[in-house]
């Protein structure tokens, strides 16, 4: 499984998504898993890939919350149970990952 946080340069909610899917990870057993830091610099790099805003979890290059890509350097958010965030909480990423490696 690989594990991939797309994000602009200075994104407030990196660290967030980042503790967050680490936690997700750990939580459904996958602790040796990586989640690689991919920084989106260019409109080109955002209109080549599937970038969903930042930040956007992808894993096996699938967006864990499909939207429709970004063809720029923008911030995403999330519909979560305390409102719109910027990043999925880690019961979020844990329910999409379970998802994920049916």
């Amino acid at each position: 499984m690989k594990v991939e946080l797309l994000h602009i340069l200075d994104c407030p909610n990196t660290d967030i998504a980042e503790a967050n899917a680490r936690a997700a990870l750990d939580a459904i057993g996958f602790v040796d898993v990586a989640v690689e830091l991919v920084a989106i610099r260019t409109e080109a790099e955002a209109t080549n890939s599937p970038f969903g805003g930042s930040p956007t979890l992808l894993v096996d290059g699938v967006d864990l919350f499909p939207t429709a890509p970004v063809r720029s350097l923008a911030c995403r958010v999330y519909s979560t149970e305390s409102g719109f965030a910027g990043a999925p909480t880690p019961e979020q990423i844990e329910a999409a990952l379970r998802g994920a490696s049916r």
